[in-house]
């Protein structure tokens, strides 16, 4: 899977499921304070990533994911 095909994936979930206003996620955007991403859509998105990618988000490896860009690297690096 492209890189591009990633980030639209993970860019229309975020703005249909999660309801996040596209103009809050561009790649440098925070999860939590541009987004507005708390722990309960952090549930959400566990669900959201294994129907779409097909693998479980695990906590700890998620240390240091914090911009949509982060999050669309650590999705193409399980998925590669």
């Amino acid at each position: 899977m492209e890189r591009t095909e990633i980030e639209d994936k993970v860019r229309n979930f975020l703005i249909e499921e999660l309801e996040i206003e596209p103009k809050n996620i561009f790649p440098d955007a925070k999860l939590k304070d541009d987004m507005g991403i708390d722990s309960l859509d952090f549930v959400d998105i566990v669900v959201i990533v294994e129907k779409n990618f097909g693998f479980k988000i695990k906590a700890e490896e998620m240390a240091g994911v914090d911009t949509f860009s982060k999050f669309c690297d650590y999705i193409e690096k399980k998925i590669s």
